[in-house]
């Protein structure tokens, strides 16, 4: 019985590493839009029965879409493609719609045409759905062609990312009808060649469409490089390439293969596949059994952006400098997201949201070596930016190499930074999520992090050490695993009982700068493992949060109230107590003495998507009975005087005393005040301000001689809580000292400017060899 039992768990344990190693071995077919969920078998919904008196019609997504699977809502009826009233439209119509097209649901509906005004016939008007109607047609309304609409009040929907498995389309009247788009179930890139097989991402391989359960191969008889680029752009690649075709052609002579029957006809500016024309019929050779006479199966060869060389590619063999990027992303959690910023003369800006739609929004994802955009985003979602708005109404084609490239306004009246306009781009599928997991967590967003990593030649899971465990790891972790920010980064997680076969350390030593796609690319120990507590209750946890706070200090208010005030040492014993003055004002005389303070005002705004909290709860504050108030963080902000060659001749610091919303935008309100032991916090849309005449708002520069300096303001310097943005956390000024007064200029961000303009910044400062970091 024993030795069943240990048979047992042994062939449990070779089952379940078989599954996590194919996990990894198949995660490059793995793309989106393709749901593995889809690929089980699973029973297909029931198909509701049309009744013989209601028309069968056709229904497609169009207008200005911020997303592929979103848009006004056309209908095809008597030949002709007409539009729907909002008036007494709603959710159950909206899951109609949605059904019809292929989508598992809808997720929300839009009146007053919010995807533009459509054109031609209003067909229904005052549409009511119970939501189990097979098609729109089979809802109650005033009936065909009876409205008292206007374009104005077109309805738009937005469905669920998710396709119906074993979807069918109603194929009687599919050659009749023009500008009707793909409705397939899936699509996927999937590898022919073993060396493409190999390669992680998937670059090259036959185009095959899910239809009706089963994949299907795609006919090349009119296929197009346009039709190939919206395929590469799906799958997170910028452009298509030329492939050796005469392989391609003697391999599908020898296999049996099964067409999908029909063509795609892309322009080539479409961001997803759903977007292009269903194009024609392709002929059926009756004695093949197969739908592409004289054609092959469609192959792509897609060229991947930089950052997603195949692995077998990686590295370069001569040295270059990349080209002044006129385009970035600030404020998102993963690679491929974020706020639209762009450079114009020597200055980052961030263009306003009206008119933004996927079309301008993949120009930018494919300029930045991305695929074409998943998502077009508005009203500032990913985070407010600080500085000009250097872009509005950006009309482009899809086609552009650049958005510097399209047309535009000028102008940005009526816009402001609540209006920043986002994007989130398709990205190519590396498998990196499935080299990690989080176990034991109340939530699948938070537990101990177990990593899949290789040792003594077999995969196996394990843990991470806790030894330097901090929030630029976490992020890494967070971003890994698609689950957005890091909110908390651990170094003890005995609460959260993992694998007990994980238990192990297998990765120590770990350091991340912050832009790594992957844990494993992190800095860490080799094979020479080194971590004294050990794995267990001492690894390493998360908890990711999909909103982070940004803070951003106020540049120009630093500059214009900078002065400096010479102050009796008898009135700074509190701030002597709390280290807020040099080292030498322990010897300077309390009654005779004083010391010159360089004093500003600082105003630190949430730009963010979150508010700011301390990473202590209350409980853990300090209390100060000097000043009588409490220290929520052991430091908020360095302030920092340094020569021209980078050395530090002065210094300040800021506890955090009392965090809190100081003024707010107008729609917003305080949320935290330290009045009475309150709660402390910045909350998104507001900011904290220290005046200039707070006890700490200074540096002392009793002892620094008259000359030319770089003052430094540094927010959260040791990364205490996280944010999405941190190269903006750093404000620098130049500033001149006379010894009775001083001068502070060229006050700026982190990142706020342009490399060429700050390289002559930090030239004029004498600091291009210090290479002091924004």
């Amino acid at each position: 019985m024993e030795g069943s039992l240990y048979s047992c768990i042994y062939v449990t344990t070779l089952l379940l590493l078989y599954t996590s190693l194919s996990h990894i071995c198949f995660a490059q077919y793995e793309h989106w839009p393709y749901y593995p969920e889809y690929h089980e078998v699973q029973q297909e919904p029931p198909q509701p029965q049309r009744p013989p008196d209601i028309p069968k019609i056709y229904l497609r997504l169009s207008g200005e879409k911020r997303k592929h699977n979103e848009g006004r809502v056309e209908v095809y009826y008597n030949e002709e493609w007409g539009t729907v009233c909002d008036d007494d439209f709603s959710i159950h119509a909206a899951h109609v719609v949605c059904r019809e097209l292929g989508y598992m649901e809808a997720l929300s509906w839009f009146p007053s045409s919010k995807y533009g005004k459509g054109e031609g016939r209003i067909w229904l008007d005052n549409v009511n759905c119970n939501g189990k109607e097979e098609t729109l047609a089979a809802c109650t309304s005033n009936g065909w062609g009876i409205s008292d609409c206007k374009h104005t009040e077109d309805v738009g929907v937005v469905c669920s990312g998710k396709r119906i498995p074993g979807f069918k389309l109603d194929k009687s009247l599919i050659n009749h009808i023009e500008q009707l788009n793909i409705q397939i179930e899936d699509i996927r890139i999937r590898p022919v060649l073993s060396a493409h097989r190999k390669r992680i991402p998937v670059t090259e391989g036959y185009v095959e469409v899910k239809d009706e359960g089963s994949w299907k191969q795609i006919c090349n008889i009119g296929w197009t490089p346009t039709d190939s680029r919206v395929v590469c752009g799906m799958f997170g690649f910028p452009n298509e390439r030329k492939y050796n075709n005469r392989v391609y052609k003697m391999l599908s002579q020898r296999r049996k293969l099964k067409y999908w029957p029909y063509s795609v006809n892309c322009t080539g500016n479409e961001a997803h596949v759903s977007s292009c024309k269903l194009g024609d019929r392709i002929i059926v050779d009756m004695k093949r059994n197969q739908s592409c006479q004289h054609g092959m199966p469609v192959v792509v060869s897609c060229t991947p952006g930089r950052a997603f060389a195949p692995s077998s590619n990686t590295g370069f063999r001569k040295a270059f400098r990349l080209e002044q990027p006129l385009v970035r992303l600030k404020g998102g959690a993963n690679i491929g997201e974020g706020r639209v910023e762009v450079l114009k003369n020597g200055e980052w800006g961030t263009i306003c949201d009206d008119r933004w739609n996927l079309l301008s929004a993949s120009v930018v994802c494919r300029e930045l070596g991305f695929g074409s955009a998943k998502e077009a985003l508005t009203g500032a979602k990913l985070g407010q930016g600080m500085g000009p708005i250097h872009m509005n109404e950006i009309q482009c084609s899809g086609l552009e190499k650049s958005i510097t490239d399209c047309s535009f306004n000028i102008q940005s009246q009526g816009c402001n930074h609540e209006e920043d306009a986002a994007v989130r781009c398709n990205i190519p599928a590396m498998g990196f999520q499935n080299q990690v997991r989080l176990r034991g967590g109340r939530s699948p967003n938070e537990g101990r992090v177990e990593i899949l990593m290789e040792r003594n030649g077999t995969l196996r899971w394990g843990t991470v050490c806790s030894d330097g465990w901090g929030t630029v790891e976490a992020m890494i972790v967070c971003r890994q695993l698609g689950l957005g920010f890091a909110s908390h980064a651990f170094q003890e997680t005995w609460y959260w009982h993992g694998d007990v076969s994980a238990d192990d350390v297998v990765l120590s030593g770990v350091k991340c700068s912050g832009t790594e796609m992957s844990l494993s690319h992190c800095r860490h120990h080799g094979t020479e493992l080194n971590c004294p507590k050990g794995g267990g209750r001492f690894a390493a946890g998360v908890s990711c949060s999909e909103t982070a706070p940004d803070l951003v200090l106020n540049a120009p208010l630093v500059e214009h109230t900078t002065y400096l005030e010479d102050r009796p040492m008898f009135l700074l014993q509190c701030a002597l107590e709390e280290n807020c003055l040099s080292s030498t004002a322990a010897t300077t005389h309390p009654n005779t003495g004083y010391r010159r303070l360089l004093r500003f005002s600082s105003q630190i705004h949430n730009t963010g998507q979150s508010d700011f909290r301390p990473k202590n709860g209350r409980h853990a504050w300090v209390w100060h009975d000097c000043h009588r108030h409490y220290h929520s963080m052991e430091v908020f902000t360095h302030y920092d005087l340094l020569s021209l060659n980078g050395t530090k001749v002065a210094e300040g610091h800021k506890a955090s005393f009392c965090l809190e919303d100081s003024e707010c935008e107008s729609d917003i309100q305080k949320q935290y005040a330290c009045a009475n032991f309150g709660e402390q916090g910045i909350t998104l849309g507001c900011w904290d301000v220290y005046r200039h005449d707070i006890d700490c708002q200074w540096i002392d520069i009793t002892d620094v001689a008259p000359g030319d300096y770089l003052f430094q303001v540094i927010i959260n310097p040791n990364y205490e809580v996280a944010e999405s943005d941190y190269s903006n956390n750093v404000m620098k000024c130049r500033s001149r000292y006379d010894g009775q007064r001083i001068w502070m200029y060229n006050c700026h961000i982190g990142g706020s400017l342009g490399t060429e303009t700050e390289d002559k910044f930090s030239q004029f400062a004498g600091l291009l060899n210090n290479q002091l970091s924004l």
